[in-house]
């Protein structure tokens, strides 16, 4: 038996789990995951009524799963888009030293904390695997390392280039005062104001990481897959940079 086992079908069996597996971790978290377990509970009742001859419940699945791809495609068109552009991009530190990559984290966390306790507002997403590039199209173009200094004068309320998003890329400022989607969700806090709904809304197109410094209640939020979570402290924030991008 193993004797008719070809190298080819070898590299077919590690190329398909290795697609299975990137989307696994893409869809992770997501409305997308969710898609699956519905799928899956949709087709078992559907080969169940097939099975033991349910003629209407069949009927009514045959006419369910035909236009099940249509379905998917509308509902989750998003994700879909982040899945295909995740395809082939790098590691998050890829040209990075690892001296540079701690202190990027602690100038990162250190500029969020100092402008949390002033209560200055700001909002930055880092990039992952998805790029922003048409994001920073809109923005001001930077190339600078992630400097606290730095961070706290874009955001200062007189600078010209506090309004919008920071755009971080592998460990850099690529861009300032970038105007990002606003999620359309119901279920936002009405608290929350056009900071946090753009910040939900980047990450619910792409698997960014947006990092939100409130000016009225001078906490630290952040948004990813979508989902937002409130008044972090700086070691907080510091394991969720170190899990989502490494």
């Amino acid at each position: 038996m193993i004797e008719l086992i070809r190298w080819q079908d070898i590299v077919d069996i590690l190329i398909v789990a290795f697609i299975i597996y990137r989307i696994l971790l893409l869809i992770k978290g997501t409305r997308a995951g969710q898609l699956i377990t519905g799928l899956i509970i949709i087709f078992i009742v559907f080969y169940l009524s097939k099975k033991l001859e349910l003629v209407t419940l069949g009927w009514i699945f045959n006419n369910l799963v035909s236009s099940i791809i249509l379905v998917i495609v509308v509902i989750f068109q998003d994700d879909i888009r982040r899945m295909l552009m995740a395809i082939g991009r790098n590691p998050f530190f890829r040209n990075i030293p690892y001296i540079k990559e701690t202190l990027f984290f602690d100038e990162l966390i250190n500029a969020c904390v100092i402008m949390a306790k002033r209560r200055t507002g700001a909002l930055i997403v880092i990039e992952r695997e998805v790029g922003l590039e048409e994001f920073m199209e809109i923005g001001i173009r930077l190339d600078a390392e992630v400097n606290t200094e730095l961070i706290l004068s874009i955001f200062q309320t007189a600078s010209p280039l506090h309004d919008g998003a920071m755009i971080i890329r592998e460990g850099r400022i690529k861009a300032a005062s970038c105007i990002l989607p606003l999620s359309s969700q119901d279920d936002i806090d009405k608290t929350f104001g056009t900071r946090h709904r753009a910040a939900i809304g980047i990450t619910e197109v792409t698997d960014a990481l947006a990092i939100i410094v409130s000016e009225e209640k001078g906490i630290i939020s952040y948004s990813y897959q979508g989902k937002l979570s409130t008044n972090i402290t700086g070691d907080t924030l510091k394991k969720l940079l170190q899990e989502v991008l490494r």
